[in-house]
């Protein structure tokens, strides 16, 4: 094993562009994962210059709207965030099944990252949970993720 080479990311990426697409839906959760995200890239040296913040309507539009940002902006990770929280209807697993298919395609069609910090729970208070209190921020962690992401990347372009 010692002479097996291993590349692995880590938070140290330098200079580089995010886009945070964000649902306005559901805002009262989301608005605390923009929060967290901003918080992570700050801490780990991404400057507000650097970050950008997109309102789609809703995380049904996520992919469209991240594609879009993809192709017309100049950015080199895309972290999505919202909130899909069950109801009484199916109208839940075909909006989270769509989002995350579309969020999964549009990044391996761009070949960037696209960290995904979209909830999909089943009640309000499990939202609130992970969205800043008992368990931690998801747009922190999808923050972390699209820098770990990014450096892998850009390790193994060189």
């Amino acid at each position: 094993m010692a002479n097996i080479k291993t590349i692995e990311g880590d938070y140290s990426i330098g200079s580089a562009n995010f886009a945070l697409v964000v649902s306005r839906f559901n805002s009262f959760i989301v608005d605390h994962l923009v929060s967290g995200a901003v918080d992570e890239l700050q801490k780990h040296g991404v400057q507000d210059k650097d970050i950008t913040v997109i309102k789609a309507p809703g995380a049904y539009e996520l992919p469209l709207v991240t594609k879009q940002a993809i192709e017309n902006g100049s950015y080199d990770a895309v972290i999505a965030l919202g909130a899909v929280i069950r109801g009484g209807t199916p109208h839940f697993e075909y909006v989270a099944g769509e989002c995350v298919k579309g969020l999964s395609q549009v990044s391996l069609a761009a070949n960037m990252p696209v960290a995904f910090g979209v909830l999909t729970v089943d009640t309000i208070e499990q939202a609130i949970e992970r969205a800043g209190s008992k368990a931690g921020n998801k747009g922190a962690e999808a923050a972390l993720s699209a820098l770990e992401t990014l450096s892998v990347m850009r390790k193994l372009q060189n």
